[in-house]
C-alpha cells in the first residue's frame, strides 16, 4: 500500500488529495474508544474511567456555555451520571461524542427549568478578585454569542482542547470547528472592542 508521501510525490490534484483524508480508515484511538464504549456497557468501570477523562473537559465546556457558572461542576457529574445508567441505550459506539454532548446540552436545558429565578449581586461591590470580574463578563460575552461559537469558543479557550479535539470528541468536522472558532473569535474581539466592527 502506498504511503501518503509518495502519493503526494506525485501530481494529483488536490480534490483526489482531499478525499483520500476523507476515505481513509478511522484511526486507531477512535476503533479504542469504541471498544472503551463497549467494555463500559459490560460493567468495566476502568473502560468508563478513560471515556469520563477523554470527555469530561467538553461536557464542561459546553455547560459553561449554557448553565449558570456555580452549577456547571455538579451538572458534569450529572451528565457522566446519566450516561453511566443509560449507555445501554447508546445503538451505535461510534457515535458517544455527539450523543454525550446532547446530553450535556439536554442536562443544561433542564437546569435552567427547575432552578428558581436569582438576581445576580452587582459587579461593583466592594472586594472580589478584579480579574475574577473581568473573566465573569468575558464569559457572560460568550455566551450571548451564537450558541455554535460559544460552545467551541469555551471547548478552546476555558477548556484548553485543540481544534482537533473538539472536532473528534463533538462530531462536528475539522472544517466546521476552524470556521466556528476562526468566526467566534472574530465576534468576541469585535464585542470587546479589540478591533473594528
Amino acid at each position: 500500500m502506498e504511503t501518503l508521501d509518495a502519493f503526494l510525490t506525485l501530481d494529483v490534484p488536490t480534490p483526489l488529495l482531499q478525499r483520500r483524508h476523507v476515505t481513509a480508515p478511522r484511526e486507531p484511538e477512535a476503533s479504542a474508544e469504541t471498544a472503551w464504549v463497549e467494555a463500559a456497557r459490560r460493567g468495566d468501570v476502568g473502560a468508563f474511567d478513560r471515556l469520563y477523562g477523554r470527555y469530561a473537559r467538553m461536557v464542561h465546556g459546553i455547560l459553561l456555555a449554557r448553565a449558570p457558572r456555580g452549577e456547571v461542576e455538579d451538572l458534569v457529574q450529572e451528565v457522566f451520571l446519566a450516561v453511566f445508567r443509560r449507555l445501554r441505550t447508546l445503538r451505535d459506539p461510534a457515535a458517544f461524542g455527539g450523543w454525550i454532548a446532547m446530553i450535556a446540552r439536554n442536562r443544561a436545558v433542564d437546569s435552567h427549568r427547575r432552578s428558581p429565578r436569582t438576581e445576580e449581586l452587582p459587579e461593583d461591590l466592594e472586594g472580589g478578585d478584579p480579574s475574577e470580574v473581568e473573566a465573569r463578563e468575558i464569559l457572560d460575552i460568550v455566551r450571548g454569542l451564537p450558541e455554535a461559537y460559544r460552545e467551541t469558543l469555551l471547548m478552546r479557550l476555558v477548556e484548553g482542547m485543540s481544534g482537533a479535539e473538539i472536532a473528534e470528541r463533538s462530531g462536528l468536522t475539522p472544517a466546521s470547528v476552524r470556521v466556528n472558532l476562526h468566526r467566534g473569535m472574530k465576534l468576541l474581539r469585535e464585542k470587546l472592542g479589540l478591533v473594528e466592527p
